[in-house]
């Protein structure tokens, strides 16, 4: 009864600047320089992912092109993504965090909550001198900084660590809501994003406070109950759990709801030969994702970019049967967008995303098709998951299929290992 009338200590810990200063420490030539993290413009994907801390303050924004970057900051060093080294930073500082607690729940790569609620008393019982200690140990043994929210529920110790982007530790209470939090933009709090937030404006409510004290009628009239989530988040109700997850696994277990893989190609894409090579490489590593996870998925979607006037467009089809086989995927894929348009040079294609959902267990039971091949089906997954094996030990090139080598300027890609991982949704 006592653990559970406790006040709960939660952290969001934020590493800083995450992809820039990964590389700064990998070479101590880029310290205390502006760099940027960014695509290859020769293979059309010349966007700045992540910046420095020196490259912000000279006006370098997240999401610009190379070309634009440098312009404002003529000095910058531009470093390609290197995802490998993310993950692993990722997965050290995590297990730092596993040293206080086995409440870590990621929030994508530089992101965790950490819960001390039933801890706290076996590191001295402070909540901000254990943050201190934990910022200093990132800091020391990685060579990171963090920003670290402490609050009593993970939204307000989100919104504690957006608050000081630097290598710092902001506190918010129950007590201290007026003064800290509602003062502070709407847009702050996490899921008020730029629609939602426009929404807010034209009602002349612009800050917390205003979200935290509108009526029922006003926020189901424009958000249905997502509103009433929102002025509980901005009256710092969140009774979510900061979730437990196996520490010794490579990456967390959630509840996956698709798994996806898109490229912007390397060339226009004028015709069924060239559109067919990528999909069969987005395919395969769509398909390995799945069989890591022990899935199988009913329904398989294609994304198409136009290279045109860059319009695009989504199509899916559910499958009679679950699958997990690459060619499965790819050919299905592959139906979708020739149904829906040709590929020549009139209709040529910039990018294409191929996603698996509808997922189910490997261990489910299936309905066999009266004329389906079972034992065929079962002998292709055995072999598709000992070439799984091969590429864990030797890299994803160690085999490929002759469909993925027949565009040059292709052939070379990994799109598994280079997939930027993104946060899975607070909302599950």
């Amino acid at each position: 009864m006592e653990s559970q009338m406790r006040e709960r200590v939660v952290m969001h810990i934020d590493m800083n600047a995450f992809y820039a200063s990964v590389a700064q420490h990998l070479d101590p030539s880029l310290r205390n320089r502006p760099i940027a993290v960014a695509g290859d413009p020769k293979k059309r994907n010349g966007i700045v992912l992540a910046k420095s801390r020196q490259a912000k303050a000279a006006g370098v924004k997240t999401g610009c092109a190379i070309w634009e970057a440098k312009k404002v900051c003529p000095d910058i060093v531009i470093v390609p993504p290197d995802y490998a080294a993310y993950k692993k930073y990722s997965r050290l500082a995590r297990m730092i965090y596993y040293d206080y607690t086995d409440l870590v729940e990621p929030f994508g790569l530089d992101e965790s909550w950490v819960e001390v609620t039933n801890s706290l008393h076996l590191f001295g019982g402070d909540g901000l001198l254990l943050a201190q200690e934990i910022s200093e140990r990132v800091k020391a043994e990685l060579g990171l900084t963090v920003s670290v929210g402490l609050s009593f529920n993970k939204v307000m110790a989100k919104l504690g660590s957006d608050i000081d982007p630097g290598d710092g530790i902001v506190s918010i209470t129950p007590e201290s809501l007026p003064e800290v939090v509602w003062p502070r933009a709407a847009s702050d709090l996490i899921y008020v994003g730029p629609a939602t937030a426009r929404k807010l404006h034209s009602a002349g409510k612009d800050t917390i406070g205003d979200l935290a004290h509108a009526s029922d009628i006003f926020l189901k009239r424009r958000f249905g109950v997502v509103g009433l989530m929102l002025r509980d988040f901005a009256n710092g109700i969140d009774g979510s759990h900061v979730r437990q997850f196996d520490p010794t696994k490579a990456d967390v277990e959630y509840d996956i709801k698709g798994i996806g893989n898109g490229l912007t190609a390397p060339h226009d894409l004028e015709s069924e030969r060239d559109a067919k090579a990528l999909v069969w490489l987005l395919a395969e590593s769509v398909g390995q994702r799945l069989r890591e996870s022990h899935l199988r998925c009913r329904t398989v979607s294609v994304g198409l970019r136009r290279a045109g006037d860059l319009s695009g467009y989504a199509r899916q089809r559910t499958r009679k049967a679950p699958t997990c086989l690459t060619k499965d995927i790819a050919s299905t894929a592959m139906q979708l967008i020739l149904e829906n348009q040709p590929i020549d040079p009139e209709h040529a294609l910039r990018a294409i995303h191929v996603r698996a959902t509808n997922l189910v267990p490997m261990d489910a039971p299936i309905q066999c098709d009266l004329f389906g091949d079972v034992e065929t089906i079962a002998a292709q997954e055995r072999l598709e998951t000992t070439i799984d094996d091969l590429r864990r030990r030797f890299g994803n090139g160690c085999v490929r299929r002759v469909v993925e080598l027949t565009d040059d300027a292709m052939r070379n890609l990994d799109i598994k290992r280079d997939n930027t991982v993104h946060p899975i949704g607070f909302l599950r």
